[in-house]
């Protein structure tokens, strides 16, 4: 009996578990794009989650989504906010909430459950948050800014200001939240401790039309007796902008606007805002400057500053400022912080007789320095990518940023010291004044950027192209801080349009970079010109450039970006009408020729050149690519037109995009499709962008494909690198784009690596063949447009492919290319939907395959030199699987899958 009833639990066990793994769970809750956001301003923000299963073929028919102030309400299904009832959808990624208004500063909680292709009903998912902002300015009447004393017009950095105020507390406190700004950099405290590890916040916008605060949770912080303490700096509100020493851009006054909002747990509320008040003082921070460094002084030192029970007796009061609040908004994005730490990998003197520590990898951010010394040292801390031929620091690239730390020490303990308002591009730190030898364990690299999400990895047999990506991959770290800069070494650091747009994609497979660009474009949006220019820098502090194809052609190819990558279409909504005046600017321009001439444009830049005197460089006339582009945006934004419901305005644009490809056609193409500007580039834009009759374009593409022949090596600069690799796959050429990947000399991707380097440099040749350098004047070596091949990379090598008819990796395509003596290569990616694997090798002349293709999501599979009798797929042969779609289309083998994991097996006929 006893062995009977152990069977039967046995049995019942072993059901459960069962059905319990082939149950379609939903996971991964997220609110604009964010996990349990709080502080958002957004009235009807968009829901998204993942399915995962471990079967095949599992799709989502209809969801259930609920909403409540509390999870208690939640689970009771009382008091909802919204109950969306059984949707009949496969959406399971920004849906909308559609419930009663949410007022500021109320935390409300969400589950959702799906019904599956299979039949089945989904457990509720575990409950996800989100907390709303400053729902209505008004709000922020209850403070004031506040400000030091007037300290006149700005011509050098000024010592940082603090700022401090005392409470009491008689109540248990249930929740408190603290909503805070700045002009200028601040860094938040209360009762000693730092709030956040973010730093320079508010961040950096357009900051007269649209300034971020930030939302904290500070409910654990707080005491009977307590102090806020903040500190401000220069940042980018008032520090040294761009490389002719411009200040003070936005304005000479510092300022704070704070707000501390309190729950008791008896039901009341209060208040504690910046006011009349508050106190303030200078402190042991002489200066700061995102150029030029920080000097910091122990000997002013305020110790205890931000505590209860400090004495503020010869502190100051402070001013109250007269600035707007009408341009305040939620932070979209996280603010950046200190994301890795990376030790010496060696400490050693140059031949000068520098004391030098180098980090191994040219980073973004600071050190963290443990010194010891007498009163009155100063510790010099200076900043270098590189070392001259040799071995000596070098910093003449750098050009008028001084990249210099200063520590004044105030007697013989040891101090730990990091900068707290600069930052810096660097992997070679020179350090003076020291009394004591330098060990590795003295000095700590800190890597700072915005915090993204890892969504792609990328790797394959080549070691060289391995540190290619690496290299890829730390450049867009080192230069998404905030803001997506050029360069972070030199004195400019500025938000490059560019270079974020022929980049845009690459950064989607790296890395999660949806609310990165989504509050950039906010700001691009905002500094755009009346009459639809574009700067080339956004936030714009290089008035006098605006309008530069490729450059403001930003404004459209990112969104469009944005929506192939993550479904966006809201942001299509809602920077339609900048994308307008754009393209509207260029029609004015072109007129009733539709030609567009004569205008400022940067061009191919830093195409290659040559110093030969028949000069076989590459330049490519500006007005062919500005007349490229004109056709471009225009084409996409008649589809974007379309995809938000646009329909005339969609046909407007297709018209105007098919007359300016005519103008293009007579204006830059011979009868024989060469075009007059025979470069790589020129080629490269009109295969790309469609500027061919469909009988001209195998010429074309049989000119490209000359000259890479011909050179046998790269000759784009910014606008054409990008897409070299991708078209020439595109035209069959598969062959050329792995020889130009895999080229080792001058000019190529991998030049670079083999000179040590660790980032992607801004020129072919920042470092020459002799190991000298290139002209100091403009010579990054941390510039990640170059990097753009990563694109490539991932879509062609990888194989891995968006289709834009279904955004968000919905329908995707598998296709893997192979060459270059590659015999093994892995891509993943982790999209809206879930996880993409695709990792394929070639081992004893078997194609070797892994795919996973998330739930709710389909994908064409293309095997190349296959032939369907000879492919397995799971041990089975293809053939004869009959509830597969496949065919054989030339030298591929294609198959339609659904979700889940597959091995792909079969004899590779090269």
């Amino acid at each position: 009996m006893i062995s009977k009833l152990r069977l039967f639990f046995v049995f019942i066990t072993c059901f459960i578990a069962v059905h319990a793994s082939s149950q379609t769970k939903v996971t991964d809750l997220v609110c604009e794009y964010m996990h349990n956001p709080i502080g958002i301003d957004i009235e009807k923000p968009r829901l998204s989650w993942k399915l995962i299963s471990d079967k095949h073929n599992i799709s989502q028919k209809a969801y259930e989504i609920k909403v409540a102030y509390s999870e208690k309400d939640l689970k009771a299904n009382k008091n909802l906010l919204w109950h969306s009832g059984k949707v009949e959808s496969s959406a399971s990624i920004h849906v909308q909430y559609q419930g009663q208004p949410i007022p500021s500063f109320k935390k409300v909680y969400w589950t959702v459950r799906v019904w599956d292709n299979k039949g089945k009903l989904s457990s509720w998912s575990e409950p996800s948050t989100w907390e709303t902002g400053v729902m209505d300015d008004e709000q922020w009447n209850r403070a004031s800014w506040i400000s030091v004393h007037d300290e006149g017009k700005i011509t050098t950095s000024l010592p940082s200001q603090y700022y401090r105020y005392d409470f009491n507390i008689e109540k248990k406190v249930k929740q408190a939240r603290v909503y805070i700004t700045s002009l200028g950099t601040y860094k938040l405290f209360l009762n000693g401790s730092k709030v956040s590890d973010y730093i320079f916040g508010p961040g950096w916008t357009s900051y007269h039309k649209r300034l971020q605060y930030q939302t904290y949770d500070v409910t654990e912080m707080l005491d009977k007796d307590n102090a806020v303490g903040v500190m401000l700096g220069d940042g980018w509100y008032r520090g040294r902008m761009g490389w002719q020493n411009d200040r003070a851009y936005y304005g000479d006054r510092l300022g704070l606007l704070f707000m501390m909002h309190l729950r008791f747990s008896d039901g009341s509320e209060k208040w504690i805002t910046s006011n009349k008040d508050w106190k303030w003082s200078y402190g042991p921070i002489i200066w700061s400057d995102h150029y030029d460094g920080e000097c910091y002084d122990l000997n002013k030192e305020l110790t205890g500053w931000n505590l209860a029970d400090y004495n503020d007796g010869e502190w100051h009061k402070v001013e109250l400022l007269d600035v707007t609040k009408d341009n305040l908004v939620a932070n979209v994005n996280e603010l950046p912080k200190i994301i890795k730490e990376l030790k010496p990998i060696d400490v050693f003197t140059s031949p000068k007789g520098e004391l030098i520590a180098d980090l191994g990898q040219n980073i973004v951010g600071n050190i963290r320095l443990k010194v010891k010394g007498l009163p009155g040292d100063t510790i010099i801390m200076k900043y270098a990518e590189v070392l001259d031929n040799d071995g000596n620091f070098y910093t003449a690239n750098l050009r008028s940023a001084k990249a210099t730390d200063y520590l004044i020490l105030n007697d013989e303990s040891e101090v730990v010291y990091e900068p707290n308002f600069t930052f810096h591009g660097f992997r070679y730190v020179h350090l003076q004044g020291l009394r004591n030898p330098l060990s590795k364990d003295d000095l700590t690299g800190l890597a700072i950027h915005s915090p993204m999400r890892e969504t792609g990895h990328f790797e394959c047999s080549d070691s060289l192209l391995n540190r290619l990506q690496k290299n890829i991959e730390w450049g867009q770290r080192d230069n998404f801080l905030d803001v997506p800069t050029d360069c972070p070494q030199r004195d400019e650091r500025l938000g490059w349009t560019g270079d974020a747009q022929v980049f845009s994609m690459t950064a989607a497979y790296n890395f999660d970079v949806a609310t990165f660009y989504t509050k950039w474009l906010k700001d691009l949006a905002a500094d755009q010109l009346v009459d639809g220019r574009v700067p080339v820098v956004i936030p714009d502090v290089v008035s006098k450039l605006k309008g530069s194809a490729a450059w403001a052609d930003a404004v459209i190819i990112v969104p469009w970006t944005m929506y192939r990558v993550y479904g966006d279409i809201r942001i299509l909504e809602e920077q339609y009408d900048s994308m307008v005046k754009w393209v509207e600017y260029m029609a004015r321009k072109a007129g009733k020729s539709y030609l567009w001439k004569n205008d400022f444009h940067w061009g191919d830049w830093l195409a290659f050149t040559s110093t030969r005197s028949d000069y076989p460089g590459a330049t490519t006339e500006k007005d062919l690519i500005a007349n490229s582009y004109f056709r471009y945006s225009s084409m996409l934004l008649s589809k974007i037109a379309s995809i938000i419901g646009k329909h005339e305005d969609s046909r407007k644009w297709a018209e105007l995009s098919e007359n300016v490809k005519s103008a293009f056609i007579k204006e830059f193409v011979t009868p024989n499709g060469r075009l007059v500007s025979h470069t790589q580039t020129a080629y490269l834009l009109a295969l790309s962008f469609d500027m061919l009759p469909d009988t001209l374009k195998p010429k074309a593409a049989n000119y490209l494909a000359q000259d890479v022949e011909k050179f046998k090596h790269l000759t784009t600069g910014f606008v054409g690198t990008p897409l070299l690799c991708n078209v020439l796959s595109d035209i069959g050429r598969d062959d050329l784009a792995f020889m130009l990947l895999i080229r080792k000399e001058y000019p190529s991707w991998l030049y670079p690596v083999t000179k040590g380097a660790t980032t992607i440099w801004e020129r072919w040749n920042c470092i020459l063949p002799d190991g000298s350098f290139h002209l100091m004047g403009m010579n990054s070596f941390n510039h990640y447009a170059y990097g753009a091949i990563g694109e490539w990379m991932y879509s062609y090598i990888g194989g891995i492919k968006s289709n834009s008819e279904y955004p968000a990796y919905k329908y995707f395509t598998l296709s893997p290319h192979v060459g270059g003596g590659l015999t093994y290569a892995k891509g993943e990616l982790i999209t809206m939907y879930g996880k993409i694997l695709s990792s394929w090798n070639i081992t004893n002349g078997i194609f070797n395959y892994e795919i996973e293709i998330p739930c709710n999501t389909s994908a064409k599979v293309v095997l190349p030199n296959a032939q369907v009798a000879d492919v397995l797929i799971d041990n089975k042969a293809l053939e004869n699987n009959k509830s597969l779609d496949f065919k054989a289309e030339g030298k591929n083998v294609i198959i339609e899958l659904g979700s889940g994991k597959y091995k792909i097996q079969y004899k590779y006929n090269n």
